[in-house]
C-alpha cells in the first residue's frame, strides 16, 4: 500500500515557501528567489480500528460471503442514489473518505478490510465504466486493489444481496461510488481540490492542476536559468500567471520545486523547478487541456516540472 505523505512547512504565515534550488538571477526588476526552510512529512494512518468508524460488526458468516464477483463492472441507476457502480454479481461498490485518489492510497486494513473487502483489480474488467477511469493500487499485502478515478473501491459485508446499499453513509465516510469516482447521492461541491495537485489525464498522464481544476502550463520561450517569463502584454490575455499556493495544501508535488517568481510588474507567479506556470483562458471546464501544444510552445506540466508530451 502506498503511504500518503502530507506536506507541512516549518515557517508560519507564508503562502508559498521558496524552493531550495537557486534559479539564477532574475534581474534588477524581478527580484530573486530565497531559500526554502526544511519540511517534515508524515505517513497517512492505516485507519481507525474502531467498529463504528468502519461499520464493522458483521458476523464471520457475513464477512465470508462478501467476496467480490469477478468479471465486468456494471452501472446501476439506483432510485435513491442515482448512478452507481456494482460488481459482476450486482453488489454495490463503495469508496472511503479516508482514502486518497491522488495518489491512490487505501487507509482500510485489518478489521476494516473484513467489513469492507477490497475489490481485486486482477479479477475485474471495466464493463460499463469508462476504461480510462479504471486503475489499481498496491495494498500492504502486495495485492492489487481496483480504483475508479483513483479511488480504491470496496464491497460491504452487510450487503447480502445484489442491489443493496447498506453501506451508504456509514460513519459519514463510506459512499457508493459513481462511474466517475464520485460519491453517489452526494451533491456536487461536496469535494474540493487541493490548491495544487495532479490530474490523471487519459492522453498526457499525470499533469499539474490548480485548486479550481485548471490545467497548468509551461511556455517554452520562458527560461529557468535565469528564471524569466517571456509572456507579457497581449500574451497575458490568454495565458494567466498561476498564483502562489499554500504548501500545506499541495498533493503529489515536491514543494521544494515550487518557487516564487516576481514578474516585471511586481506581481508574484508560481513556478515549478524554476519554470513559470500559467493557466489557459481557453480551457472552459476543469480538466480541459485545450492549451496543450498551442503554437508548439505551450505544454501541460508533470510533477517534476517537465513538459507533458
Amino acid at each position: 500500500m502506498m503511504n500518503l505523505r502530507k506536506l507541512t512547512i516549518a515557517a508560519a504565515g507564508t503562502a508559498l515557501v521558496l524552493g531550495a534550488t537557486a534559479c539564477g538571477t532574475q534581474g534588477t526588476t524581478n527580484g530573486s528567489p530565497q531559500q526554502a526552510p526544511a519540511q517534515t512529512a508524515a505517513p497517512a494512518a492505516d485507519g481507525d480500528s474502531s467498529a463504528d468508524a468502519y461499520g464493522n460488526g458483521a458476523d464471520s458468516g457475513t464477512e465470508a460471503a462478501a467476496g467480490t464477483a469477478s468479471g465486468p463492472l456494471a452501472v446501476r441507476d439506483d432510485a435513491r442514489l442515482g448512478p452507481l457502480v456494482a460488481d459482476a454479481a450486482g453488489f454495490t461498490l463503495y469508496r472511503f473518505d479516508k482514502d486518497t485518489a491522488n495518489p491512490s492510497s487505501s487507509a482500510c486494513a485489518g478489521d476494516c478490510a473484513k467489513a469492507w473487502p477490497p475489490v481485486p483489480a486482477s479479477a475485474t474488467k471495466p464493463g460499463g465504466v469508462d476504461a480510462a477511469k479504471i486503475g489499481s493500487v498496491e495494498r500492504a499485502d502486495g495485492t492489487e486493489q481496483l480504483t475508479i478515478a483513483g479511488w480504491p473501491v470496496y464491497r460491504f459485508a452487510k450487503d447480502t444481496a445484489p442491489g443493496q446499499t447498506n453501506g451508504q453513509g456509514v460513519g459519514g465516510t463510506w459512499f457508493a461510488v459513481t462511474p466517475d469516482g464520485k460519491k453517489a447521492g452526494v451533491k456536487e461541491a461536496a469535494e474540493s481540490l487541493p490548491a495544487l495537485s495532479l490530474a490523471d489525464d487519459a492522453k498526457l498522464g499525470k499533469i499539474i492542476r490548480d485548486g479550481k481544476g485548471r490545467t497548468l502550463y509551461r511556455f517554452t520561450k520562458d527560461t529557468a536559468w535565469p528564471m524569466k517569463s517571456n509572456c507579457e502584454g497581449g500574451c497575458l490575455e490568454k495565458w494567466r500567471p498561476a498564483k502562489l499556493v499554500d504548501l500545506n495544501d499541495v498533493e503529489g508535488i515536491d514543494p521544494k520545486k515550487l518557487i516564487s517568481y516576481t514578474r516585471s510588474d511586481g506581481t508574484k507567479q508560481l513556478t515549478i523547478d524554476c519554470w513559470p506556470l500559467y493557466w489557459f483562458t481557453g480551457d472552459k471546464t476543469p480538466g480541459d487541456t485545450d492549451g496543450q501544444g498551442v503554437g508548439g510552445t505551450w505544454f501541460a506540466v508533470t510533477a517534476n516540472g517537465k513538459l507533458a508530451k
